[in-house]
This record gives structure tokens, C-alpha cells and sequence, in this order.
């Protein structure tokens, strides 16, 4: 099959015009028109529906398309691996992990990367959706659970558990909880059971519930937890990696907590030589040790 034709279908299935694909291709319509009939010839099938408003892929369109979107990933793979230069770091990394991760704990620490790596341009995809890595959709996953797709490269980096925090200024105003019977008279901020979550957390929310709890905030992640309680609206399921961050949070009944929440770095095996990899997991592998060494000092300092 002519890699061309597979190229510049591609273009077209993506732009949905022949007359965008053109310009993206730097051909004429007609150039690109010529290339789909003969492509459509070679394979004796129709690849696209003609349309008044623009081109519709047929079925076989659509599973020509999937194998074309794999190779164009499997392409770009090969090139940022050829881009990765033996000294330097740069170019575009894709990193996806959770919301709650991604703003509360990973963004903030992000401009010490770039002050070592000023070059690198860094796309922080954020969502409760385990991206696939081998196929691409993005270079570097942080997740709370150990991936289980084939052929990753994986790191456990720390463990979490969630824990119960309520500002300050909320305790002032309605008293200290010193006992989980009190829990009944505040206000429960946590991620709704029915919201991606991880199994640690939502455990132990359903275990608040069964405590008749009177009124209720859900939010679909943790960041919009944490702004709850900042705000003095309520006590809050929230990771404990927060409490570096934001000190003046005040832990609620400390004997309980989550289950073991595992987190976990995973790349594809083929990114194995990545410059831009290897810079991004080092950062990240320094950070957690120095969170680490913040929060024992302060578990330390409070016994003391």
C-alpha cells in the first residue's frame, strides 16, 4: 500500500475536506482528490461518504483511519525518540495523571523542571481516564493504581491515604471533632461515590455515610474538595500529600484513614531512551523523596 496515499487519506479523514487537508498538505484539492480516488481504486472500496457540508468516513474509511491514527502515533514515537538529543532536554512531553494530583500536588512544583529544563514544553493532561500509553496518547502516566497495560515501564513513587481536614477557621466556628459519632453535626466534603475515584477514598466516605450524616457537599475531584474546605464549609476527605502545602489544614480524628493508595509512574518501554522522560522522572522521583522528608520532619517536630 503507498504510504503517501496512506498519509495524505489520513490528512482528509482527520480534516473532514479535502480542501483543509490541501492546505495542510501544502496540495491543491484537486492533487489531494486525485490521490483519495486512486487509493479508493487500489483497495476497490469507497473510504468516504460525499457530503454538501464536508466527508464522511464509510465503515472500511473507519478502519482504515484506526490503523493510520496507530502508525501516525507509532511515527511520532519514532521521531521524538530521534529528536531526544544525548545532552540536551526539549521538545514537547505529554504527561497525564488525576485531577486532584495534577493540581494540588504535581503543577506547583512544575517550575523547578523548567527552570533546569527551560526548553522543555510540557502538556499536563488531567483527567480520571487511564490514557493508553502504548498507543500513545500520552508520553508519562502518574496514576493511583499499579497500570495494567503490557509493555510499560513502571515506578511505584509513593503511597497516599486519605485522611479527614478541616481549616481552622471552620474549627473556631464549630468546635473540634473528637469523636466519629461528631460527624454527624458538620458538613462532609468528599467526591461523589457515583465520580471516578480511587477505592481507598470512596471506602472510606461510605464509612462516614453510615454515620447519618446530616448535610453533604460532593465535588467530582479533589481539587474541588480541597476548595471547600479552605473556604470553612465543611470537614474534608482530601489526600494526605496536601498537608505540605497547606499547613494551616488541621487533621481530623488522626486514627482514621484510607487504605493504602499505591501511585505510580509508567511510560512505554519504547520511551526507554528518552531524554525528556528520564528528566521528568528524576524530577518527580527528587520531589517525592523531599515530600517525604518534609512530612517525617513534620510528624517529627509534632511528637516532639
Amino acid at each position: 500500500m503507498d504510504w503517501d496515499k496512506l498519509r495524505i487519506f489520513h490528512a482528509v479523514a482527520d480534516a473532514g475536506s479535502l480542501t483543509h487537508a490541501g492546505d495542510t498538505l501544502h496540495l491543491s484539492q484537486s492533487a489531494v482528490s486525485r490521490q483519495i480516488r486512486a487509493l479508493e481504486e487500489s483497495l476497490n472500496t469507497t473510504l468516504f461518504h460525499r457530503h454538501a457540508r464536508g466527508l464522511i468516513l464509510t465503515e472500511q474509511g473507519e478502519l482504515l483511519f484506526d490503523a493510520t491514527k496507530s502508525m501516525n502515533k507509532r511515527l511520532e514515537a519514532a521521531a521524538a525518540r530521534i529528536k531526544d538529543s544525548e545532552e540536551e532536554v526539549f521538545g514537547e512531553l505529554r504527561v497525564t495523571t488525576t485531577t486532584g494530583f495534577g493540581t494540588l500536588w504535581l503543577a506547583p512544583r512544575l517550575p523547578k523542571l523548567y527552570e533546569k529544563y527551560p526548553d522543555l514544553k510540557i502538556d499536563l493532561m488531567l483527567e480520571e481516564r487511564v490514557l493508553d500509553l502504548p498507543m500513545r496518547e500520552a508520553d508519562v502516566a502518574i496514576r493511583m493504581k499499579e497500570p495494567s497495560q503490557a509493555d510499560l515501564i513502571r515506578k511505584r513513587l509513593m503511597s497516599v491515604r486519605m485522611r479527614l481536614y478541616a481549616s481552622e477557621e471552620y474549627l473556631a466556628k464549630h468546635g473540634m471533632i473528637n469523636d466519629v459519632e461528631d460527624i454527624t453535626n458538620h458538613r462532609l466534603i468528599c467526591q461523589s461515590l457515583n465520580s471516578t475515584q480511587v477505592s481507598a477514598g470512596a471506602t472510606l466516605v461510605q464509612h462516614l455515610m453510615t454515620y447519618d450524616v446530616h448535610s453533604l457537599f460532593t465535588v467530582n475531584n479533589y481539587f474541588g474538595v480541597l476548595q471547600g474546605v479552605v473556604n470553612n464549609l465543611g470537614v474534608g476527605v482530601l489526600p494526605d500529600y496536601l498537608i505540605e502545602d497547606f499547613p494551616h489544614m488541621v487533621r481530623i480524628l488522626p486514627d482514621l484513614e484510607s487504605g493504602e493508595v499505591p501511585v505510580f509512574l509508567a511510560y512505554p518501554e519504547e520511551l526507554r531512551q528518552s531524554k525528556r522522560i528520564s528528566a521528568f522522572r528524576d524530577f518527580v522521583q527528587d520531589e517525592i523523596f523531599a515530600h517525604r522528608r518534609h512530612m517525617r520532619e513534620a510528624a517529627e517536630t509534632g511528637e516532639s
